[in-house]
């Protein structure tokens, strides 16, 4: 493999050999012959009709002989509840009575129950914030000094109805503490924009994630929010509930190719399984200005994985209404920046993303332009070698032709 100057993040430049090289292309080619899988795609917040509104999202994508439910909601933390089912003819059912109660356990049904396949949740849980001004080590854990998480459980969100979007299948969750007495998002928020996709593709912006039709992207934004500290880092408590009692396996993929992501060669994942039934997918980094670059890139750290209790966690009431009693929790924190460099404190302004889907997780393959230098580099070679020949034959052709004079 190449070797990259800071392998902890990904980050810096690699030097492959030109066999590497040549793998890969060979490789990567057979993939861009596969036709796209396609799905139909729908967007819907279910209301609570005998309440105030509530900020329940309802996802449904149908393929030919299947169907992916993704139930996103502010309800407590921000959370979604991942469901695949081996018909296109599931639905989902909601009790608001029961969800909305202090046991909301079957308040969150997908019918028929016996065509689930699979089922997780992720839940972000709590906002971290590190004071790093005297920190010298960017991968020490925690990354500074911390000071009191923002539990997400005790956010205000707005009604997603208004941002709520057909035609980009997205919808966004935007929200502030109920309590915030340091008035520190007085003129910040900190907001979840959810994407669908109905076929295979890439985002316009970096880090340009390879969508499937099986996964859904959540980009996580922090705008506007004063620091508590001059350099401040940022971080996401992130909670996993899967169908087993081990932990998802944690694993990181290199690449020479940093056209979509510049500068950044690798993928981290999440993985449920041997065979994965679902993964959570994202590239170490994040973005400290909206129209994000490489100027504008933070390194992002991941903690090791570990078992949690439920009671030590803000409680979702989708992830009780569904998966009910099970403890099988993991939990991980993502710290954004590191002390030098950019980070928060350029324009008060956070970007990171992700992937959540079933399945294989998407492969990234060698994009156009890197395929075009690798043909070109490796070909070159061969075209002046030839070309020597050809020289030399009719170099040899010119002298064979000559007579003497008696």
């Amino acid at each position: 493999m190449c070797g990259c100057s800071e392998p902890g993040w990904g980050w810096g430049h690699c030097a492959p050999g030109p066999m590497l090289l040549l793998g890969l292309l060979l490789f990567s080619a057979p993939f861009r012959l596969l036709g796209e899988e396609t799905r139909l795609v729908s967007l819907e917040v279910i209301p609570d009709h005998s309440g105030p509104p509530e900020n329940l999202l309802h996802i449904r994508a149908v393929g030919a002989n299947s169907t992916l439910h993704y139930v996103w909601s502010s309800l407590g933390p921000p959370a979604v509840v991942l469901v695949a089912t081996n018909t296109p003819d599931s639905l989902l059912s909601v009790n608001w009575s029961l969800l909305l109660s202090s046991e909301p356990y079957g308040g969150l049904v997908v019918l028929p129950k016996d065509s689930i396949q699979f089922s997780s949740a992720v839940v972000f849980t709590r906002l971290l914030e590190f004071d790093s001004t005297n920190m010298s080590d960017a991968t020490a854990e925690p990354p500074g000094r911390p000071y009191p998480p923002y539990s997400l459980a005790e956010f205000s969100w707005d009604s997603i109805n208004n941002t709520l979007d057909l035609a980009t299948l997205s919808a966004t969750f935007q929200g502030r503490p109920t309590h915030d007495p340091t008035k520190a998002f007085a003129n910040g928020s900190l907001t979840f924009r959810v994407q669908a996709f109905s076929r295979s593709g890439r985002p316009t912006q970096p880090p340009r994630l390879l969508h499937t039709a099986d996964t859904c992207q959540l980009e996580v934004a922090l705008d506007g929010a004063s620091p508590r500290g001059n350099h401040s880092l940022f971080g996401l408590e992130v909670v996993t509930l899967g169908p087993a009692p081990d932990c998802p396996t944690m694993k990181e993929q290199h690449s020479i190719d940093d056209e979509y992501a510049p500068a950044v060669f690798q993928l981290n994942q999440l993985l449920w399984g041997a065979a994965p039934s679902a993964f959570v997918q994202w590239r170490p980094v994040a973005f400290s200005q909206k129209h994000g670059g490489r100027e504008s890139s933070l390194p992002c750290q991941a903690s090791p994985l570990h078992s949690t209790l439920a009671y030590s966690l803000p409680q979702s009431p989708i992830v009780r209404a569904f998966f009910g009693s099970q403890n099988n929790f993991c939990a991980f924190n993502l710290t954004f920046g590191a002390s030098t460099g950019p980070g928060y404190w350029d324009q008060n302004y956070l970007s990171w993303s992700m992937l959540l889907g079933v399945g294989t997780p998407p492969v990234d393959t060698l994009s156009p332009l890197v395929l075009g230098i690798m043909v070109v580099a490796l070909g070159a070679p061969w075209l002046l070698l030839l070309g020597g020949l050809v020289i030399l034959l009719l170099h040899h052709k010119r002298y064979s032709k000559y007579q003497s004079l008696n």
